[in-house]
């Protein structure tokens, strides 16, 4: 298990029910390198691997 495991689990077994738009993730996404710029790279990876789709031709 990686660490990540451990918060990903937090979150499902927290908000697991909850449904969200993608402009409320985004949203939380910014304000999360706010307070932490130093992960600003990550986010920006998670954020590019989120948008993309596996099966669009032009990516």
């Amino acid at each position: 298990m990686y660490f990540t495991d451990r918060g990903i689990e937090e979150l499902e077994e927290r908000r697991g029910e909850e449904q969200v738009s993608l402009s409320w993730l985004a949203d939380r996404m910014r304000a999360f390198v706010d307070l932490h710029p130093d992960y600003e790279n990550a986010v920006e990876r998670l954020a590019t691997f989120l948008a993309r789709d596996d099966d669009d031709p032009e990516d």
